[in-house]
């Protein structure tokens, strides 16, 4: 299901949830005197309201640096595998082809085969490690011919170790980033934040119900940002692939 409705339908549902509350309470409580709200009842909601904010927005900074964190460990291992395709020159042609296709396929496998299961939180098998491998084989067995090759030589090597070690920093980071516990306080102090605009006496006029049903879907919002981003490499498609989805579309 697209991130868009999924939003959408969180929205909608919680708003009328909000709104028939409101309704339902105002048919029931006919006698209720509603011109005065309690200072301490004003205070206590203020307060969960702060720390609910405070809360929140920690939570979306923290998923926030992981996505950046995510996007630039990506983004280093495309870096690398580009820096070997570029330092290829001073080879044969025939071995640059080999080291090439080698490159594609990693490339290829890891867009079209490890993203997918990276964001069903599944580890990708071991096929990326091996086809790593062929590239490092590839120029750890080929003996330098000139002094050229020669000054290349180690630093390839040093490209396919930083490739590697963003390869498991990449598998490492993917799944959720934060844990159900907190998962659930947000979620709670979701609900209890909204519960709360009913202790303030809300009636059915206008005003109050839109600033109500604003309100809420200000809080759904925020909730969906922090789910939306707590999946560092996106919960579908391949946007964040696209370092390495460049590497062997540009030469396919």
């Amino acid at each position: 299901m697209p991130q868009w409705l999924i939003y959408t339908l969180a929205t909608v549902l919680v708003c009328a949830l909000v709104v028939g509350a409101a309704a339902l309470r105002q048919r029931r409580v006919i006698n209720e005197d509603t011109s005065e709200t309690p200072d301490v009842l004003e205070y206590m909601v203020m307060m969960v309201g702060v720390v609910y904010a405070i809360v929140l927005g920690l939570a979306i900074a923290g998923v926030w640096e992981a996505r950046q964190a995510a996007d630039d460990t990506v983004q280093r291992e495309a870096q690398s595998l580009y820096e070997i395709d570029q330092r290829l020159d001073v080879y044969p042609a025939a071995f640059r082809e080999q080291v090439r296709s080698h490159i594609d396929a990693y490339a290829r496998h890891t867009v079209t085969a490890e993203w997918p299961e990276m964001e069903a939180g599944r580890e990708p098998d071991a096929t990326g490690a091996a086809l790593l491998g062929k590239i490092r084989a590839d120029l750890a067995h080929r003996e330098p011919a000139d002094e050229l090759q020669a000054q290349a030589y180690q630093p390839l090597l040093d490209q396919v170790a930083a490739a590697d070690d963003a390869r498991h920093q990449r598998i490492d980071s993917a799944g959720s980033t934060l844990p159900g516990s907190v998962w659930f306080g947000l979620v709670a102090g979701g609900v209890v934040t909204l519960g709360l605009l009913y202790t303030l006496q809300i009636r059915r006029t206008t005003r109050e119900v839109v600033l109500a049903t604003t309100f809420s879907a200000l809080v759904v919002f925020l909730l969906f940002l922090v789910w939306s981003f707590d999946a560092p490499f996106g919960r579908d498609g391949v946007d964040s692939a696209q370092p390495l989805l460049e590497l062997y579309a540009a030469r396919g």
